[in-house]
């Protein structure tokens, strides 16, 4: 069974191409779970955007999908999008994040 921390490994690289920040270090990833299978594992993320007219959600997800893909003992991905709860850096962003936006 695959584990959380090859997960992390493998999303850790992927930024917003925005504002330039790792989805991860943004709280932009509010799940994921995975599901044992005999033939590999499927797992299943679900994550937000910082606004839901960011025009880079379809290559987010995609990168998403391609990062996991390429994990071994990963048989299937699926990357859902959700708006519910509303991205809020101030309480889903790390602090480190927060200082780069400019936020207090």
């Amino acid at each position: 069974m695959v584990r959380f921390t090859e997960i992390r490994d493998a999303l850790m690289p992927i930024e917003d191409p925005e504002i330039h920040l790792k989805v991860l270090d943004l709280g932009l990833l509010y799940g994921v779970e995975i599901c044992p299978g005999k033939n590999g594992d499927k797992v299943k993320v679900l994550m937000t955007l910082t606004s839901p007219a960011c025009p880079y959600g379809p290559m987010l997800l995609a990168q998403i999908h391609g990062a996991l893909a390429k994990v071994a003992g990963i048989r299937d991905v699926e990357v859902n999008l959700t708006f519910d709860p509303t991205w809020d850096p101030r309480t889903m962003a790390t602090e480190e994040t927060l200082d780069a936006l400019g936020i207090f």
